[in-house]
Protein backbone atom coordinates (compact mmCIF):
# COMPACT_ATOMS: atom_id res chain seq x y z
CA UNK A 1 0.00 0.00 0.00
CA UNK A 2 1.06 3.79 -0.53
CA UNK A 3 1.71 5.83 2.21
CA UNK A 4 -1.11 6.79 5.02
CA UNK A 5 -2.68 9.98 4.36
CA UNK A 6 -5.46 9.83 7.09
CA UNK A 7 -6.77 7.63 9.64
CA UNK A 8 -9.74 8.44 11.95
CA UNK A 9 -12.86 6.44 13.46
CA UNK A 10 -15.80 7.92 14.64
CA UNK A 11 -16.60 10.22 17.70
CA UNK A 12 -18.78 9.16 20.59
CA UNK A 13 -19.20 12.86 21.25
CA UNK A 14 -19.21 13.28 17.66
CA UNK A 15 -21.72 11.03 16.81
CA UNK A 16 -23.81 10.97 19.54
CA UNK A 17 -23.52 14.44 21.09
CA UNK A 18 -26.82 15.06 22.92
CA UNK A 19 -27.11 11.56 23.88
CA UNK A 20 -23.39 11.13 25.31
CA UNK A 21 -24.71 14.35 27.56
CA UNK A 22 -27.69 12.44 28.83
CA UNK A 23 -25.56 9.48 29.26
CA UNK A 24 -23.06 11.11 31.84
CA UNK A 25 -25.94 13.06 33.66
CA UNK A 26 -27.43 9.90 34.49
CA UNK A 27 -23.80 8.20 35.42
CA UNK A 28 -23.91 11.55 37.89
CA UNK A 29 -26.98 11.41 39.30
CA UNK A 30 -27.15 7.90 39.81
CA UNK A 31 -23.90 7.83 41.50
CA UNK A 32 -25.34 10.94 43.67
CA UNK A 33 -28.66 8.90 44.27
CA UNK A 34 -26.67 5.79 45.02
CA UNK A 35 -24.21 7.16 47.53
CA UNK A 36 -26.61 9.28 49.55
CA UNK A 37 -29.76 7.33 49.02
CA UNK A 38 -31.61 10.59 47.92
CA UNK A 39 -32.36 12.95 44.74
CA UNK A 40 -30.84 15.61 45.01
CA UNK A 41 -32.16 19.24 44.03
CA UNK A 42 -35.62 18.49 45.03
CA UNK A 43 -37.44 20.70 48.04
CA UNK A 44 -38.28 18.57 51.10
CA UNK A 45 -42.15 17.73 50.83
CA UNK A 46 -44.84 19.09 52.45
CA UNK A 47 -45.96 15.56 53.53
CA UNK A 48 -43.57 12.43 53.53
CA UNK A 49 -43.67 10.32 50.66
CA UNK A 50 -44.58 7.10 51.50
CA UNK A 51 -42.29 4.50 49.87
CA UNK A 52 -43.14 0.87 50.00
CA UNK A 53 -41.49 -1.62 52.41
CA UNK A 54 -37.93 -2.67 51.87
CA UNK A 55 -37.42 -0.14 49.00
CA UNK A 56 -33.85 1.59 49.22
CA UNK A 57 -33.82 4.59 46.74
CA UNK A 58 -30.26 3.60 46.28
CA UNK A 59 -31.43 1.22 44.45
CA UNK A 60 -32.65 3.49 41.89
CA UNK A 61 -29.07 5.06 41.69
CA UNK A 62 -27.08 2.03 41.01
CA UNK A 63 -30.33 1.24 37.73
CA UNK A 64 -29.12 4.76 36.69
CA UNK A 65 -26.02 4.37 36.75
CA UNK A 66 -25.88 1.05 34.68
CA UNK A 67 -27.86 2.57 32.16
CA UNK A 68 -25.66 4.89 31.81
CA UNK A 69 -22.20 3.40 31.64
CA UNK A 70 -24.23 0.82 29.11
CA UNK A 71 -25.15 3.12 27.07
CA UNK A 72 -21.75 4.62 26.55
CA UNK A 73 -20.02 1.23 26.55
CA UNK A 74 -22.61 0.40 23.33
CA UNK A 75 -21.27 3.66 21.73
CA UNK A 76 -17.55 2.87 22.19
CA UNK A 77 -17.58 -0.70 20.73
CA UNK A 78 -19.02 1.13 17.57
CA UNK A 79 -16.56 3.31 17.54
CA UNK A 80 -13.96 1.00 17.56
CA UNK A 81 -15.56 -1.09 15.46
CA UNK A 82 -15.53 1.44 12.72
CA UNK A 83 -12.11 3.21 10.56
CA UNK A 84 -11.50 4.78 7.76
CA UNK A 85 -7.96 5.34 6.29
CA UNK A 86 -6.92 7.27 3.48
CA UNK A 87 -3.94 5.83 1.48
CA UNK A 88 -2.57 7.56 -1.86
CA UNK A 89 -4.69 6.11 -4.02
CA UNK A 90 -7.37 4.29 -2.38
CA UNK A 91 -9.93 4.71 0.99
CA UNK A 92 -10.57 1.68 3.43
CA UNK A 93 -13.04 1.30 5.38
CA UNK A 94 -12.68 -1.54 8.06
CA UNK A 95 -16.12 -2.18 10.11
CA UNK A 96 -16.37 -5.30 13.15
CA UNK A 97 -14.67 -6.10 16.27
CA UNK A 98 -14.41 -9.45 16.21
CA UNK A 99 -15.44 -10.38 12.54
CA UNK A 100 -14.16 -7.53 10.27
CA UNK A 101 -15.84 -6.07 6.44
CA UNK A 102 -13.08 -4.09 4.55
CA UNK A 103 -14.82 -1.39 2.10
CA UNK A 104 -11.86 -0.73 -0.61
CA UNK A 105 -12.96 2.06 -3.03
CA UNK A 106 -9.88 3.33 -5.82
CA UNK A 107 -10.03 6.72 -6.00
CA UNK A 108 -9.82 7.23 -9.57
CA UNK A 109 -13.38 5.84 -9.47
CA UNK A 110 -14.74 8.30 -6.80
CA UNK A 111 -16.92 10.84 -8.53
CA UNK A 112 -18.75 12.62 -5.89
CA UNK A 113 -17.52 13.03 -2.19
CA UNK A 114 -21.19 14.88 -0.11
CA UNK A 115 -20.44 16.26 3.30
CA UNK A 116 -23.20 16.77 5.47
CA UNK A 117 -23.48 18.87 9.17
CA UNK A 118 -25.43 19.65 11.38
CA UNK A 119 -24.54 23.18 13.46
CA UNK A 120 -23.34 21.26 16.31
CA UNK A 121 -21.11 18.88 14.07
CA UNK A 122 -19.59 22.00 12.45
CA UNK A 123 -18.96 23.62 15.95
CA UNK A 124 -17.13 20.23 17.09
CA UNK A 125 -15.29 19.51 13.95
CA UNK A 126 -17.70 16.32 12.31
CA UNK A 127 -19.65 15.68 9.55
CA UNK A 128 -21.23 12.53 8.16
CA UNK A 129 -19.49 11.12 4.69
CA UNK A 130 -21.24 9.95 2.09
CA UNK A 131 -18.70 8.70 -0.94
CA UNK A 132 -20.29 7.90 -4.85
CA UNK A 133 -18.56 6.17 -7.60
CA UNK A 134 -21.31 4.95 -9.82
CA UNK A 135 -25.27 5.44 -9.87
CA UNK A 136 -27.36 7.42 -7.34
CA UNK A 137 -26.74 5.66 -4.42
CA UNK A 138 -23.58 6.09 -2.56
CA UNK A 139 -21.05 3.54 -2.05
CA UNK A 140 -19.75 4.41 0.83
CA UNK A 141 -22.01 6.20 4.04
CA UNK A 142 -20.12 7.36 7.71
CA UNK A 143 -21.26 9.29 10.20
CA UNK A 144 -19.43 11.20 12.59
CA UNK A 145 -16.22 11.37 11.85
CA UNK A 146 -13.68 14.20 12.61
CA UNK A 147 -12.08 16.55 10.15
CA UNK A 148 -14.52 15.87 7.07
CA UNK A 149 -12.97 18.99 5.10
CA UNK A 150 -8.93 17.08 5.43
CA UNK A 151 -10.73 14.05 3.72
CA UNK A 152 -12.43 15.89 1.05
CA UNK A 153 -9.25 17.45 0.42
CA UNK A 154 -7.51 14.79 0.21
CA UNK A 155 -9.73 13.10 -2.57
CA UNK A 156 -9.50 16.35 -4.35
CA UNK A 157 -5.97 16.56 -3.86
CA UNK A 158 -5.89 13.17 -5.74
CA UNK A 159 -8.47 14.27 -8.45
CA UNK A 160 -6.09 17.10 -9.67
CA UNK A 161 -3.01 15.36 -9.50
CA UNK A 162 -4.08 12.51 -11.72
CA UNK A 163 -5.06 14.70 -14.13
Amino acid sequence: MSELLYKANPSIWRSHPFGALVAWVLILLGAVIAFTGAIPFLPEPTQPIQLPEGFDLRWVGYGLLAIGCFQLLRWWLATLMDQLEIYERELVWTHGLLSKEYTEINMGSVRTVRIGQSLFQRIVGAGDLQIFTAGDEPELTIRGLPRPQEIRQHIKGYSAGDE
